[in-house]
């Protein structure tokens, strides 16, 4: 008996030992974040929750910032990141696309420089990934006067239905959507509220700031009803929204891995750019710029959410002006006659007042718009509008007397040229003032000049009046590079600008699958052969989707 109850108690321990061993394997990899199934709450199914996934979404970026990027917005940006990293290869796909179009990538940057530094201070406040910064690259490419197919708007693309939701004007004179910074305050509002609606799964929130709250909802329900995965990879939803998040993480990887991809990030300090500025009633945009030191495509790159030339006359009336260039504009600003802040009366069509008044008894407007065309100097310009380049400069603050196809200028009046009309003393520029950021690159074995100027977005032509260098001249290893970038260098042609009529409007139009040039001039109401004439023949011709094209606005074909 005591035999045996020393056998059973040994047997006992042996099969403890196994079992322990056992549920010690590790031979098998734990499961990932997407290979493990999600968990339902079935008392609310119209999102999923992820409790035991969550930490994964704030996983810290380990990314190292290059030394020369240090106190940039790189560097605040990559430091905010959050999103979990994947390993996918609709993310890989986008990231390929991005490597074989770099140029994209340093348009895109130059476009962004007025805008990230604020966006972070949104996104850092509201306590958002990081990648979030990002996103107008997706929405937009960062082009504030962005217009796509289903009537979205702006930096961050707002329909007008949501737009309204979240507090965006809309009217006659004025569209919330283009304003940055009132779209940006809405845009991260909105990101937030989605994120909180699918309890902090962030995939999910931008798939339906893209598709809809409802209509993720609806995919995900579907998937439940299958008794399948309900994260974003494993959703049915439409090819666009497929590719919005992956492209969007593409993007986010690439910047954090700049130097492994060789992409080189362009100096972006990490300081406001711009401060907002109530005037407290209706003033000429030409004006503010004016009162602001500021040339005028400058100026409206930051103001884009006015459909005149003139601000709202019920307003709002914030401007948004230079860091450097505030102090100037509030003081021209005081010494400007109250009755010179808007020297025409602008009255909407619907309301048939021109109607009532003859245009001469309108006071003549001391400036007028007029946009760069391809080929142009300031000598043809001066000659065709009865000035002089010294006026045309001075009107525009122009360092130089190089200008650039697809900028506005401010064409001043006959007085204006003779320098008899503004008698307002306005403060002289500050001596530190630079028309042109200048950099320094040191050419690389199999370097050439047209390669450099693609890398930095600007003209060859360019590069070699800088360094005094014929175009056709080869670059020796080691050489050293004078580039001036942004400044009165940035690519003003891809910049959005009014037109040369305050009732007319450039805006840029996001080709989507599907297009044609027919449906693009119903829905703005133009012709088919303005759009060819506004467009080069190549956007014309094969419209795919990402591409943009310019479409030229009035008061009586504006769709919103």
């Amino acid at each position: 008996m005591h035999v045996n109850f020393n056998r059973s108690a040994n047997f006992l321990l042996l099969l403890i030992s196994l079992m322990f061993i056992g549920c010690s394997d590790t031979s098998r990899a734990p499961l990932s974040v997407n290979d493990r199934p999600p968990e339902s709450n079935r008392q609310d199914n119209s999102y999923v929750r992820h409790p035991s996934n969550k930490l994964s979404f704030f996983k810290k970026n380990k990314s190292k910032i290059a030394s020369s990027h240090k106190n940039t917005v790189w560097e605040r940006m990559l430091a905010l990141y959050s999103l979990p990293e994947i390993d996918n290869e609709r993310i890989d796909r986008e990231v390929d696309w991005y490597l074989q179009h770099p140029a994209s990538l340093a348009v895109i940057q130059q476009r962004a420089q007025p805008y990230l530094h604020h966006i972070l201070e949104e996104i850092e406040t509201k306590d958002l990934p990081g990648e979030i910064a990002l996103l107008p690259i997706v929405e937009s490419a960062f082009l504030p006067d962005a217009y796509s197919k289903s009537d979205a708007s702006g930096l961050w693309q707002f329909i007008p239905s949501t737009g309204n939701d979240f507090g965006l004007q809309q009217n006659y004179w004025y569209d919330g959507r283009r304003d940055v910074y009132a779209s940006t305050k809405a845009a991260t509002d909105y990101l937030k509220q989605l994120s909180e609606t699918f309890d902090g799964d962030w995939l999910l929130a931008l798939a339906s700031y893209n598709y809809g709250k409802g209509n993720v909802r609806k995919a995900i329900e579907r998937n439940e009803d299958l008794n399948l995965p309900t994260d974003y990879w494993s959703l049915s939803l439409p090819e666009e929204t497929m590719n919005y998040v992956p492209r969007l993480l593409a993007v986010a990887k690439i910047f954090a891995n700049a130097e492994e991809y060789n992409i080189r990030l362009q100096h972006i300090p990490n300081k406001p750019y711009f401060e907002v500025v109530d005037v407290h009633s209706q003033l000429d945009l030409p004006k503010a710029a004016e009162l602001a030191n500021t040339p005028l495509y400058e100026f409206l790159k930051l103001n884009p959410g006015f459909n005149h030339a003139t601000t709202a006359p019920q307003g709002p009336h914030q401007l948004l002006i230079p860091v450097d260039k505030v102090q100037a504009f509030k003081q021209n600003l005081a010494q400007l006659p109250y009755d010179e802040r808007v020297k025409q009366k602008y009255y909407p069509r619907e309301t048939n007042v021109l109607a009532k008044r003859e245009e001469s008894e309108l006071k003549r407007p001391l400036t007028t718009l007029y946009k760069v065309k391809s080929g142009e100097g300031l000598t043809a310009i001066a000659s065709k509008n009865h000035t002089t380049i010294e006026a045309l400069r001075k009107a525009n603050h122009l360092a130089t007397s190089s200008v650039r196809a697809g900028m506005v200028l401010q064409i001043p009046a006959s007085n204006i040229a003779s320098n008899k009309v503004t008698g307002i003393p306005f403060l002289p520029k500050t001596t530190t003032e630079k028309s042109a950021a200048v950099q320094f690159y040191v050419a690389k074995k199999g370097d050439t000049l047209f390669n450099v100027a693609q890398r930095y977005s600007v003209p060859v032509k360019d590069i070699a009046e800088w360094n005094k260098l014929n175009m056709k001249t080869a670059l020796l290893a080691g050489q050293k590079l004078t580039i001036k970038t942004p400044g009165q260098q940035a690519l003003a042609a891809t910049t959005p600008t009014l037109a040369a009529s305050n009732s007319v409007r450039s805006i840029s139009y996001i080709v989507r699958q599907g297009d044609s040039l027919a449906q693009i001039s119903r829905k703005f109401n133009v012709s088919m052969t303005d759009l060819r004439k506004w467009n080069p023949p190549a956007a014309s011709k094969a419209l795919i989707p990402g591409k943009i094209i310019k479409v030229i606005l009035s008061a009586g074909n504006r769709t919103t």
